[in-house]
C-alpha cells in the first residue's frame, strides 16, 4: 500500500483543523457553562431567605 506525500500531507492538515474545531467548539461550551452558572446563582442570590416561622426554616435529618 503506496501512500503518496501530498495525501499524507492532507491528511495531516484535516487532522489539525479538526482538532482547532473541536478546541473551539470546547471552549464555546464552557462559556455557555460559565455563562449559564453565573446566571443561575444571580437568581438564587435574588431569592429571599425565609428567617423567621415555621415553614423553610428548620431541616430535619436522620442519619
Amino acid at each position: 500500500m503506496d501512500i503518496s506525500p501530498t495525501e499524507l500531507v492532507s491528511a495531516s492538515t484535516q487532522m489539525q483543523q479538526s482538532q482547532v474545531a473541536q478546541a473551539a467548539q470546547i471552549m464555546v461550551l464552557k462559556k455557555a457553562m460559565d455563562i449559564q452558572a453565573n446566571g443561575a446563582m444571580t437568581l438564587l442570590q435574588a431569592l429571599p431567605l425565609a428567617t423567621s416561622g415555621n415553614l423553610g426554616t428548620q431541616v430535619n435529618t436522620m442519619a
